[in-house]
């Protein structure tokens, strides 16, 4: 039996996605371990303990989580091997018998916080927010009763799972909030191009100079290859150094992203390769005819046509 961790607890959005995962993959049998936080559940996997870990990465109005971005750098041997979308909902959920009024503070995932403020502004403009590890964390601890608020901004799953009662649903400030989920194993043979894949890596720069990141970003340009995600992290080694988490349209297997992850690899200082994967959108990925695989092949039969010399024939009489 397979072993999977998520960021848990029990009823997160991250179990919603690892639950999807599994089924597209047709894994029945799995074992679902709740992780404190994504660098304990992808640690976990580094170390033996987990054959998979899914964790959320990017977020539709709050951009990547920095969390699993850093992880995924620390842990940089492991690779994504899959992607889901979930919709992401919440409700307000208290203690049964907590009525709204008596609510003075509450508590959600930052994230949660940040997509429910127009609706905490009308209805909890004066209380107090509390940060938790996670939106179920939030609903798990005042189901568990020792905190010091009476709320919990959650998704149903788990005001339904501790027993919480809910007050008001679909509380986010948005209806086409979506978040990101990737499942991490450690690396085997890459999932096959699809033609609607995903390629992402961690690129830090050569130099702290002009020019260095346009640079980097030209080896994309210059052979047709899309971004859809680009963010800045903190390499940790001084103020002002930065490494770049970049998610690009194509697979590795493609001539024209393997050029130019071959040229990202010569011009930055370090390069971490996370993975190429089936892109969950399954929305097909356009290819200039300049940079198909036949345009990279006859480009490079003509360079070897010149580097190989005509093979003369010289008669005996000569």
């Amino acid at each position: 039996m397979t072993t999977f961790g998520y960021l848990g607890p029990e009823a997160t959005f991250t179990e919603a996605a690892l639950i999807q995962l599994l089924a597209a993959r047709g894994i029945t049998d799995a074992t679902r371990v709740p992780m404190h936080n994504a660098e304990a559940a992808l640690s976990g996997l580094a170390r033996g303990e987990l054959d998979g870990a899914v964790v959320p990465i990017e977020n539709s109005l709050e951009g990547g989580v920095p969390a699993t971005l850093d992880a995924l750098t620390r842990n940089g041997h492991l690779q994504i091997v899959a992607e889901t979308l979930v919709q992401v909902t919440f409700v307000l959920a208290v203690r049964p018998g907590t009525t709204l009024d008596e609510v003075r503070s509450f508590s959600t995932h930052p994230h949660g916080e940040a997509q429910t403020r127009a609706w905490i502004s009308e209805h909890l403009g004066g209380a107090h927010y509390l940060p938790a590890s996670s939106t179920a964390a939030a609903a798990r601890d005042l189901a568990a009763g020792d905190v010091e608020y009476q709320a919990a901004i959650c998704p149903a799953l788990a005001a339904e799972r501790y027993g919480l009662e809910v007050l008001a649903e679909d509380i986010g400030d948005r209806d086409d909030a979506i978040t990101r989920f990737v499942l991490v194993r450690t690396p085997a043979d890459l999932p096959a191009p699809t033609g609607s894949d995903k390629t992402t890596i961690v690129a830090v720069l050569s130099s702290d100079r002009a020019g260095a990141l346009l640079e980097l970003l030209e080896q994309f340009a210059a052979r047709g290859v899309n971004m859809s995600r680009i963010e800045s992290r903190p390499t940790g080694d001084g103020l002002g150094l930065y490494q770049f988490s970049i998610d690009l349209q194509g697979h590795i297997a493609e001539a024209r992203m393997a050029e130019a992850l071959m040229g990202v690899h010569r011009v930055a200082r370090r390069m971490q390769f996370l993975g190429s994967y089936p892109a969950a959108a399954g929305d097909t990925v356009i290819v200039d005819p300049r940079t198909t695989d036949t345009a990279f092949d006859e480009a490079r039969a003509w360079l070897d046509d010149i580097r190989t010399p005509p093979q003369t024939s010289i008669s005996k009489g000569s």
